[in-house]
């Protein structure tokens, strides 16, 4: 429901270069790799982004330099808000093994972490917007193999299945696929856990959705206790207060583990002027929110991130493009209305 997607291919490096050039960005290391292709040539990293890889192999970045080439350097200026931040890589179906390889081994050379997000999770989104998914249990624990194989050794953080356990509670995943959904959860954790340097975070919603004690329970039958923690907020735009204050309360019902809050887009809060229903999907007046950081308000929260790539759309409602597709207008709209 909250229109995501996987890493697509994108254009040569030596373009994206240029457009966090044009972007008067900061740089400092060694970076490189674009969406999963291994081999590429080493790209810069911008500076002052805290402990996350910044890929410059992004729309945004595509954006910066197409605005700079077209004379519309005001429009530039406010994409590289987004362009200059650290967000989350959606790790496609394809090759999910060559995909985590580049993302880790390009934040590697950076000195930095890859934040990587997982949606790949049987009857996705049921049938909604971001439907899909692994066509099976079988076929989800191979790709889950595969994105474990890429990331090795080296250090990510990994969002697990945004939605995925909120659509047990509320039912409209089928019944008869529902314990299969806890069994590949426990061990997607497993598995990532295992590794050398990753952190791993089970989605649990937002704080307009239900209530903690409907969500604590899924929460520990998917594994919470062996992750390091779980996430709030992914692609949604309640406010980080707000946010903080379920995640506190949740947590104190699942052993104090600590939580990640996804402020990609939440800067003016929920949008509440129109149909509760399809307040998620693309809505006006939104704002880019805090920067990622790991400095945050509260002990309990690990980091702020941008777990949601700002300016892709949430679906086809309000004129977007469909789900995960880059949309300028919108990506702009965000960049105005923020800091």
């Amino acid at each position: 429901m909250y229109g995501k997607r996987g890493a697509g291919v994108r254009a040569p490096l030596a373009v994206l270069g240029a457009a966090l050039l044009l972007a008067g960005c900061t740089h400092q290391g060694a970076g490189g790799g674009s969406h999963g292709k291994p081999g590429t040539p080493a790209a810069r990293q911008p500076g002052n982004t805290g402990p996350f890889w910044v890929n410059p192999d992004g729309k945004a970045a595509e954006q910066v330099a197409a605005y700079a080439e077209a004379g519309r350097s005001a429009d530039a200026g406010q994409i590289r808000k987004i362009a200059g931040q650290p967000t989350g890589e959606w790790i496609g179906p394809d090759d999910p093994e060559a995909e985590a390889r580049g993302f880790t081994e390009a934040a590697e050379r950076a000195g930095r972490s890859a934040l990587l997000v997982l949606y790949n999770i049987p009857h996705r989104d049921c049938g909604q917007f971001s439907r899909g998914g692994a066509a099976d249990g079988a076929a989800y624990r191979r790709w889950i193999d595969g994105v474990a194989r890429g990331i090795g050794d080296r250090p990510a953080t990994v969002i697990l299945e945004p939605d995925a356990l909120l659509h047990l509670v509320d039912q409209c995943t089928p019944r008869q696929f529902r314990e299969e959904r806890y069994d590949l959860l426990r061990g997607a954790v497993t598995r990532l856990t295992g590794l050398g340097d990753t952190k791993v975070y089970l989605d649990a919603g937002n704080a307009g959705w239900g209530h903690p004690d409907e969500i604590f329970g899924p929460l520990r039958a998917a594994g919470v206790d062996r992750a390091d923690g779980f996430s709030v907020n992914v692609s949604n735009f309640y406010s980080t207060e707000d946010s903080i204050a379920y995640g506190k309360q949740l947590a104190a019902k699942v052993g104090g583990k600590h939580f990640v809050v996804d402020t990609s887009r939440n800067g003016n809060g929920p949008y509440t002027a129109g149909r509760p229903e399809e307040n998620w999907c693309n809505p006006p007046g939104r704002a880019l929110g805090e920067k990622p950081t790991t400095a945050t308000a509260d002990p309990l929260v690990d980091a702020y991130l941008w777990i949601k790539r700002p300016g892709e759309s949430d679906g086809t409602c309000k004129g977007g493009p469909k789900a995960g597709d880059w949309w300028p207008a919108y990506a702009l709209r965000l960049a105005r209305a923020s800091q």
